[in-house]
């Protein structure tokens, strides 16, 4: 019996609570089962029980047997003094607090229903893909719909986490943090937190300054990603590398190493070679990026914001020095596009306007992610074959959140679909 699982059924009561007695056996009413704490102290506090003819109002602790409450010490912490009732599942002792008072025990065991318990237990040890794949056809959609809502809120609290902590590297520069994270997305994560290497090597304010020249855009991010030490007798490259000299000595610059660039059973397309083409494009093409993303207020205004495309040399290589068999525009896809928007600028809408105090654009983040076509993976694959079908990248998001939060953490007593079968296992 986990401890867990104790305090679930409490704070649920879901058990008989109509005739429940203390060990002695004093009659309990549970008029409140209290406020939940996670933290340090009992288990949940401000209850308030009638036991016997006394009402009390006080804090509960919950353990899986009574002499637990010795191994933790509580007899000498003065912090469990308030306890008003503990909550056992096994009674092998009494238990007192640091004044001596014997504390009221509850034996939670005789009251539980084995269905109840059965049906944890199918959840906890079931290694499919999700525990509940069986029933959560049962769930109503009101139930589904109302807990994929917050799920996509948490998700974001999560991606907000990432932003916050680069927004503390800068400074609090939100444009500086926006180019960060925008160049470590284009590293599609195979290849990301390199590419947030080489962001952090050169400051958006030298950006700023040669944003009108493509050449040099492209020489400090291609020479900053230690491409340019090579020696290849290709106009294009040697172009790069004479900027880089000059703009390397200017700011006294110092390139990532380029051992850290991945390349191995990514798809051409894919290599960092084309992405830094791409992003330096992104740069050049766009004035004030981060404003004019704030101030957007379309799917197809972010969409033809993101349409950028390598130098045209990329068309015939993927690596320099080496030219391909046949010639393609390097253009940044939809699919990409939308890989873009869902993980760094819809988050980013959203923070900024939490932090703002603009809960408009943080609507309109969220507004943003439902006109995104969903996104197909595994996990998707996995919801549409047991019935939950996603229908908008918010939709993707979140039942990736809930696979990954969740279900693979078998954190069931915490999910909202966990609860609804557990809840409808003890009405039934």
């Amino acid at each position: 019996m986990k401890e867990e699982l104790l305090h679930f059924i409490w704070k649920y009561k879901l058990f008989d609570v109509l005739h429940l007695q203390t060990t002695d056996g004093d009659p309990i009413e549970i008029i409140h089962t209290g406020v939940h704490n996670k933290n340090a102290g009992p288990d949940f506090f401000n209850a308030r029980l009638k036991i016997g003819k006394t009402i009390w109002a006080g804090n509960v602790e919950i353990h899986q047997q009574a002499s637990d409450w010795n191994k933790h010490h509580h007899t000498n912490d003065k912090l469990y003094d308030n306890v008003i009732l503990h909550v056992v599942y096994k009674n092998d002792c009494q238990v007192k607090n640091t004044a001596g008072y014997l504390i009221p025990t509850l034996d939670i065991s005789q009251y539980i229903q084995p269905q109840l318990l059965n049906r944890y237990q199918l959840l906890s040890e079931n290694d499919h893909y999700f525990a509940c794949d069986a029933l959560i056809g049962s769930i109503d959609s009101f139930t589904f719909d109302n807990w994929l809502d917050r799920l996509i809120v948490e998700r974001l609290e999560e991606k907000a986490v990432i932003i916050e902590t680069e927004l503390d590297l800068t400074i609090q520069n939100w444009e500086e943090t926006f180019y960060r994270l925008m160049a470590r997305s284009f590293g599609f994560h195979v290849n990301a937190e390199t590419f947030l290497l080489l962001a952090r090597s050169i400051s958006s304010i030298i950006y700023a300054k040669h944003k009108t020249n493509l050449l040099q855009l492209e020489a400090l991010l291609f020479g900053q990603g230690g491409f340019l030490s090579d020696h290849f007798n290709d106009p294009y490259f040697l172009s790069l590398k004479k900027e880089y000299a000059f703009l390397q000595k200017k700011y006294s610059l110092s390139p990532i190493d380029n051992y850290l660039w991945k390349f191995l059973r990514l798809r051409p397309s894919n290599f960092p070679t084309i992405r830094i083409s791409q992003f330096a494009a992104l740069i050049y093409k766009s004035s004030h990026l981060f404003s004019r993303i704030i101030e957007s207020n379309s799917l197809k205004e972010l969409e033809e914001l993101f349409a950028v495309e390598a130098n045209d040399y990329w068309n015939a290589h993927y690596l320099f020095g080496k030219t391909t068999l046949s010639s393609q525009r390097k253009t940044l896809g939809k699919k990409s596009i939308f890989i873009i928007l869902i993980n760094v600028v819809i988050p980013f809408m959203f923070v900024y306007g939490k932090k703002m105090g603009d809960e408009t654009l943080a609507t309109k983040a969220l507004n943003l992610l439902q006109t995104i076509k969903s996104e197909q993976n595994l996990i998707v694959k996995q919801f549409a074959e047991v019935g939950i079908k996603s229908k908008n990248a918010a939709d993707s998001q979140a039942l990736l959140h809930l696979k990954t939060r969740y279900c693979d953490k078998k954190k069931c007593l915490t999910c909202a679909i966990g609860v609804k079968l557990l809840k409808k296992c003890y009405n039934e």
